[in-house]
């Protein structure tokens, strides 16, 4: 895609519309990519080839965005912005995902809410997002955010991660609230719970889609632009259900005995099957982000490597993640899932 950007145009692209084309599609993937369920799955038209869960979410995407499906110009194809995302529908989205009643995708009104959404987080934040209210733009702001050292240009992580917890905050579902803001990916934990303690102490932050997010925003800004983020030791692992199914299927997290009643379990399965904000559920997440930093610096203890040689981002998608879905395959190779269940509205996982 990169190099027919290249070749088919009067013009060359230049390599900052190049970045901001690739984060207008990479920010929309990783809100369509969700859990989609373990019944669907996506043809290429062109090559025939089927794909399920995250490669096939991810091909659809791409073919979402080339055909311009998230842009208001019908000139200008490759790219995200609020006009475009303003006509987004149930029925487009379902289209372009190929969902049928024999090819059923979980959490597809959700997908298209956060969509819908982030027409309204576009326009609403023009300080991330400029004029022409495009995520792309996002690259702007982050270059007015960094400093020259040495000929190569540092953003601090924590500029991106405000941009985007800011930014994308009017596209989360409105669960919890604390001082009337709605705090998206956020649950209260039952194991924290203490009979006198100020509002909000029980609550346990993952953000989950929107540190996804910032791992994959820092790839192309880092590659095409040269630019290096700072601090990005701050981020942590992702709570979702491959990293923590990895744990669960090895045994180094167990759900208590007797800890969940029987209709949790569909009939004749032993795989339970749980809301994001069963207790359960958050301790498991919880319990994953702390097990994910003890993972990587035991493995780099092992190969005497430093966190710059081996960060975290590379763990996550070498090792656990992909380690996640491998052990479940083996495991449950019916289905693949993890051994919990969750019941997903594709606005969380």
């Amino acid at each position: 895609m990169l190099h027919s950007w290249d070749t088919s145009g009067a013009l060359p692209v230049d390599d900052k519309e190049k970045c901001k084309r690739l984060i207008d599609l990479f920010l929309v993937s990783v809100l369509l990519d969700a859990g989609a369920g373990n019944q669907w799955s996506y043809t290429e038209t062109a090559t025939g080839q089927t794909f399920s869960r995250s490669e096939g979410l991810g091909v659809a995407s791409v073919h979402m965005f080339v055909d311009g499906l998230f842009s208001g110009s019908a000139s200008q194809p490759f790219r995200v912005d609020a006009q475009g995302l303003s006509r987004i529908t149930l029925d487009r989205v379902s289209k372009a995902m190929q969902v049928s009643s024999s090819n059923v995708m979980v959490g597809l009104e959700g997908r298209t809410s956060l969509l819908s959404n982030l027409s309204a987080a576009l326009k609403a934040n023009p300080q991330f997002f400029g004029e022409d209210e495009r995520p792309g733009n996002i690259i702007d702001f982050l270059e007015r955010e960094s400093r020259l050292e040495d000929a190569t240009r540092h953003v601090h992580i924590s500029s991106l991660w405000a941009a985007l917890i800011e930014g994308l905050t009017p596209i989360w579902p409105v669960r919890l609230t604390l001082g009337g803001i709605p705090l998206g990916d956020v649950w209260p934990c039952t194991a924290l719970k203490q009979p006198s303690q100020a509002e909000g102490d029980d609550l346990v932050p993952f953000h989950k889609l929107t540190g996804w997010l910032t791992y994959s925003l820092m790839e192309p800004i880092e590659r095409i632009l040269g630019w290096k983020f700072d601090g990005v030791e701050d981020l942590t692992g992702l709570p979702e259900y491959r990293n923590g199914g990895l744990l669960v299927d090895f045994g180094v997290l167990t759900l208590r005995p007797t800890v969940l009643p029987s209709e949790c379990y569909a009939h004749g399965s032993d795989i339970p099957r749980l809301k994001p904000s069963h207790p359960a559920i958050v301790e498991w997440r919880a319990m994953t982000v702390i097990e994910l930093d003890r993972i990587a610096d035991s493995i780099r203890r092992k190969y005497k490597l430093g966190n710059d040689q081996l960060t975290l981002a590379q763990v996550l998608e070498s090792a656990t993640w992909k380690g996640g879905r491998e052990i479940a395959k083996k495991l449950r190779p019916a289905t693949g899932g993890p051994p919990i269940e969750i019941e997903s509205d594709g606005t969380v996982f």
